[in-house]
């Protein structure tokens, strides 16, 4: 379950479409989190790691730990 409070002027669009297509609000939020989600996820996941960076490793490091 989840509630959001939107800006008046975002729930007026979203109430539009709603009534225009037959589809629930409920719908086109649904929609509009699935499809970003990702996005955001990846974005977060990239931040976090320039805060903390992890090792780098040589050419010449990888190929002796693989024993290349």
């Amino acid at each position: 379950m989840l509630a959001i409070r939107l800006p008046p002027d975002v729930e007026s669009r979203l109430e539009r479409l709603a009534k225009k297509t037959g589809r629930t609000k409920t719908f086109y939020a649904r929609e509009a989190i699935l499809e970003h989600l990702e996005d955001l996820e990846d974005t977060y996941l990239a931040s976090r790691r320039l805060e903390r960076p992890a090792k780098i490793y040589s050419a010449e490091e990888v190929k002796h730990e693989l024993g290349l």
